[in-house]
């Protein structure tokens, strides 16, 4: 849940740098919103969910 919330709060800010840079209009980025918002209720969210989560794990084990 803690990462679900900071990639949101981090999507969130990517898209306001974009908005505000001009590299994104408005227009576009409400569409990308509602895309996000209405792929997470098909049945294809799970699928990108343990993606997500598997990502995440891979990141969280390397070493430097």
């Amino acid at each position: 849940m803690a990462l679900s919330l900071s990639v949101v709060l981090l999507l969130g800010i990517i898209l306001i740098v974009l908005i505000r840079g001009k590299s994104i209009k408005a227009g576009p980025a409400i569409v990308a919103i509602l895309f996000g918002f209405f792929l997470a209720s098909t049945g294809m969210a799970p699928s990108i969910n343990r993606f997500l989560n598997s990502l995440a794990d891979t990141i969280n084990h390397i070493t430097f």
